[in-house]
Parts: C-alpha cells; sequence; structure tokens
C-alpha cells in the first residue's frame, strides 16, 4: 500500500468538487487529499496564507504546504522560485489544466503518473 498527501491549487472550498485553480501562488485554496493507491481516504481544504501578497506568494504558499506534508502539487503551473523549492524538498510536481475537476485531477495523477510518485508507507 502506497499513501501520500496531494494537493491542489483550487478556486474556493468546494473539496472534490472544485476546479484546479488558474494560478498557483494567488490561488484561493489548497485541496489537501490524502490518498492510498488509487483510493482516496480524506479531503480537507486550507485557505492560502499567500493570497493577498503581491510579491512572492509561491513560496509562501509553498511553506503551506510543506508544513502540512504535502508530497505532491498539482497546479495549472508554477512560478520560477516555487518550482525551486519544491524541487529542495523533493516534492513532485503534476500539472493540471485550469477548471478541471479536483477529484479528476488526482485520480489522474494517482493513474496515470504512479513512477512519478513517492512511494512511501
Amino acid at each position: 500500500m502506497t499513501k501520500r498527501r496531494i494537493a491542489v491549487a483550487t478556486n474556493g472550498t468546494n473539496g472534490l468538487e472544485d476546479a484546479v485553480s488558474n494560478v498557483f501562488g494567488r490561488a484561493k485554496t489548497f485541496t489537501v487529499v490524502d490518498a492510498e493507491d488509487e483510493k482516496i481516504l480524506s479531503v480537507k481544504v486550507l485557505e492560502n496564507p499567500a493570497l493577498s501578497y503581491s510579491h512572492g506568494a509561491g513560496p509562501i504558499a509553498i511553506k503551506t504546504l510543506i508544513d502540512d506534508g504535502v508530497e505532491v502539487v498539482i497546479a495549472n503551473e508554477l512560478g520560477i522560485g516555487a518550482s525551486e523549492i519544491l524541487k529542495q524538498y523533493n516534492i513532485i510536481y503534476m500539472q493540471a489544466k485550469p477548471g478541471t475537476n479536483v477529484e479528476e485531477a488526482i485520480k489522474n495523477a494517482l493513474l496515470t503518473h504512479k513512477s512519478k510518485l513517492p512511494q512511501t508507507s
């Protein structure tokens, strides 16, 4: 069994029914999912503390996700600073089109990119 924590940059507070945001650092929320193999175990929504920042929103958003134990980030795109921080912490980035349903984006990541995902137990 493989467990992982996945965060999706999202537009609101609708959990799995929400949509992938077109931005990362200034996404309104992050939908965080704990998954085991292809099964979703739990879902929570985190408010993005960097939403109103004029500069440096990406790194602040990533720190929030790191503090929450996230191993995989799903977003439309990342800035250079955010990408580098993810690499430093061995957090995997997977791209999803804005507007994609969160549950669909997570299931696609779990099924399509199994080999890229961290293998933890």
